[in-house]
């Protein structure tokens, strides 16, 4: 059996979006904040992140809170929201049309995202023609005074 593109990876929904009751887990409500867990369906992380302006940034963090608050769930599932970015990223540079730009999205507290297409090299490069400066820290890399660049999602 062929492996599914990028592309076929976003596109395929199955039963989500769906809203999971996680109350028979008392550590993971006390952790996120509630019961109510939306796991979004991957296009609609895809439609956040195409609205992210050039010269602004956002968060995966940022990405899944606002989903949830459209749901109505307490927060959204951080694993499937972690691969479904990374999804989006790969299938718009899979893709010849309709790109998004997936390097405004970045990981908890400005980090950049190993796993987008051409690693941190390739992140790095957008943002940094994009007017963003960019720091190590250690082995990892953020971009600097993030915060201040954040997108209205």
């Amino acid at each position: 059996m062929a492996r599914k593109t990028f592309n076929e990876k976003l596109h395929s929904v199955g039963d989500l979006p769906k809203i999971e009751d996680i109350s028979d887990q008392p550590e993971a409500v006390k952790r996120y904040g509630g019961a109510k867990m939306l796991i979004a369906a991957p296009l609609q992380y895809n439609e956040v992140m195409v609205g992210v302006p050039e010269g602004r940034v956002t968060t995966t963090d940022r990405v899944r809170a606002h989903l949830a608050a459209q749901a109505g769930a307490d927060f959204t599932c951080p694993l499937t929201a972690g691969i479904f970015v990374n999804v989006c990223a790969n299938a718009s540079e899979e893709r010849s049309c309709d790109p998004i730009p997936w390097w405004r999205t970045l990981r908890a507290r400005g980090e950049l995202n190993e796993k987008y297409p051409g690693g941190i090299a390739g992140q790095k490069l957008h943002l940094e023609m994009e007017g963003h400066t960019v720091i190590q820290k250690g082995k990892r890399f953020f971009v600097a005074d993030y915060k201040e660049k954040l997108a209205e999602l």
